[in-house]
């Protein structure tokens, strides 16, 4: 298997060129919220004798399909829309705020009042940095069928978008089937409107259904692709067997497949199968969003003239950056990727 190759000159020039791309995200929008919870206000409840949390701060930012924004928008993109849906409540506010302080236009996120805007709820204790820090979270999501309707809206706003953007990046976050925005309908016109508008780069990833996608680039991880379910941390997948496997996805798929390896990068299928070996990063790492940064760098390179495994190299540098942001939706800007680049080199002379 080919090894990916990627030289400070190459990158400066494909990163150069981010400030030309233009990208809309669809997919589920969620709110992560977080609580800053101060140990020593805490106090019993009269009415309950249970501890009541005293939360000091809040914070909040855009997840799940918000995250990758994110990521994007920290590398400069010429543009970034946004489609799918959210509430007409407080968290949908806050959503579209914090959507438009990245930059991202909200004209094609339908506010709608039947629905729930979807929440990441992450109480933690103030004052400390570490994961140990996190309480147990709450969710709040959509568990009946998306309507018709907003469907509707949204291949309309798809269309209307596919036009003037250079990628299309579909992010499906719910595990409940036809609960979210992309739903089966909404999937295949996506298979659709991808072999009518080749032109634009189409870049899918999905909690629990990669392998329904065509025609799009799909982005599983090892275990996705393999269809393993509640890996555990020592889990790994055989490159042989991986390889294997992910063919038979390119196949049916009609279209290149990227897997993430965690630490040890990735595999791309195309122009040829290659190898991407990752930057190993030393102390304590939070892989919250690790995916979706690596998603943001892979397909602006893509969008400027990078090929598969050059991006797959800038898609494992920038996820490097953003691992070490404990307790926060990390992002990486292009002028901390040089050192990573050179880091990357470093450790590949030091494995040979």
């Amino acid at each position: 298997m080919k090894n990916a190759e990627l030289s400070r000159e190459r990158l400066d020039e494909i990163v150069g060129r981010f400030s030309d791309c233009r990208v809309a995200v669809l997919g589920d929008f969620f709110l992560d919220k977080y609580l800053e919870v101060d140990r020593s206000l805490e106090e019993i409840s009269l009415e309950t004798a249970l501890p009541a949390h005293q939360v000091v701060e809040t914070r909040f930012c855009p997840g799940a399909a918000g995250s990758v924004t994110s990521n994007l928008s920290s590398l400069g993109p010429r543009e970034l829309h946004a489609i799918g849906f959210c509430g007409d409540d407080g968290e949908g506010f806050d959503l579209r705020r914090g959507l438009s302080d990245l930059g991202c236009s909200t004209d094609h996120l339908q506010v709608v009042a039947h629905r729930m805007t979807p929440t990441y709820l992450k109480p933690r204790y103030s004052g400390d940095k570490t994961l140990n820090a996190e309480h147990s979270r709450y969710d709040t999501k959509n568990r009946q069928t998306t309507p018709v309707a907003i469907e509707d809206s949204i291949i309309d706003s798809l269309d209307a978008l596919l036009t003037r953007v250079d990628a299309l990046v579909v992010m499906d976050q719910v595990d409940e089937a036809n609960c979210g925005v992309v739903t089966d309908r909404v999937r295949e016109v996506i298979a659709e409107r991808a072999e009518a508008h080749p032109e634009v780069l189409f870049w899918a990833d999905s909690r629990r259904r990669i392998h329904d996608f065509r025609r799009v680039i799909v982005k599983p991880n090892q275990f996705e692709a393999l269809q393993i379910d509640s890996p555990s941390p020592e889990d790994e997948v055989d490159l042989d067997e991986l390889v294997e496997t992910v063919g038979r996805i390119r196949d049916r798929n009609c279209a290149p497949v990227v897997v993430t390896r965690g630490p040890r990068g990735m595999v791309v299928s195309d122009p040829e199968w290659t190898l991407v070996p990752g930057v190993q990063i030393a102390g304590e790492i939070d892989p919250t969003g690790a995916g979706d940064s690596a998603s943001a760098g892979v397909v602006l390179s893509l969008c400027a003239g990078a090929q598969l495994p050059e991006a797959a190299v800038i898609g494992n540098l920038i996820a490097s950056i953003t691992v070490q942001q404990i307790a926060t939706t990390g992002v990486a800007r292009p002028e901390e990727l040089p050192g990573r680049l050179e880091i990357w080199h470093e450790q590949r002379k030091s494995s040979i």
